[in-house]
């Protein structure tokens, strides 16, 4: 089964990450959650998370994919940090998973792969991303993206990378558990 590596940085969206990381685990699919440093990980709403490791660039090396939950200023922290842009270019160049939601498809534009792309984002983030075509579906996949527009879209997003990485009968099957 995929192994799939979650970024969390302080200010990261609670209900977005947590629906990635629970629905990804549901379906089977290896979730590492890495901080970008040791200890928990505290979310924009004052939830805090355990990681399972600190984001390091021999992450590559291991993972099936990125999935990014949105949030601030945590996707503003995703942004700036160079070991995971490198690692998106590495996945981007190997058409592995990258997926987003939120406000986090900014931090794939900003590591150049949406170029050429339909992406959604949260509404009003899309002038900080001038130059890719932005949807308003609740989730867009093209080729090995997948991006999403928010919080109340986060089950719908997690069970379109189930469907990605595990087919479309595993995502039906797990959809129905939820009564989604």
């Amino acid at each position: 089964m995929a192994k799939i590596l979650v970024p969390l940085a302080n200010g990261f969206e609670e209900i977005e990450a947590v629906a990635i990381i629970d629905i990804l685990r549901r379906a089977g699919i290896e979730v590492v959650v890495a901080g970008l440093r040791t200890g928990l990980a505290t979310g924009a709403h004052n939830i805090s998370v355990a990681c399972d490791a600190v984001l390091n660039a021999g992450m590559a090396n291991s993972i099936d994919g990125v999935v990014l939950p949105g949030g601030m200023p945590g996707t503003t922290a995703l942004v700036q940090n160079n070991v995971l842009r490198e690692i998106i270019v590495e996945m981007d160049r190997q058409n592995k998973l990258l997926a987003a939601i939120c406000a986090a498809p900014a931090v794939l534009y900003a590591a150049g792969v949406l170029e050429g792309r339909i992406a959604a984002c949260y509404p009003g983030n899309e002038k900080e991303m001038p130059g890719i075509t932005h949807s308003l579906e609740n989730h867009v996949c093209d080729g090995n993206i997948i991006t999403s527009r928010g919080p109340g879209t986060a089950i719908e997003f997690s069970l379109a990378i189930v469907r990605y990485l595990a087919g479309p009968a595993a995502a039906a099957g797990l959809k129905k558990t939820l009564v989604a």
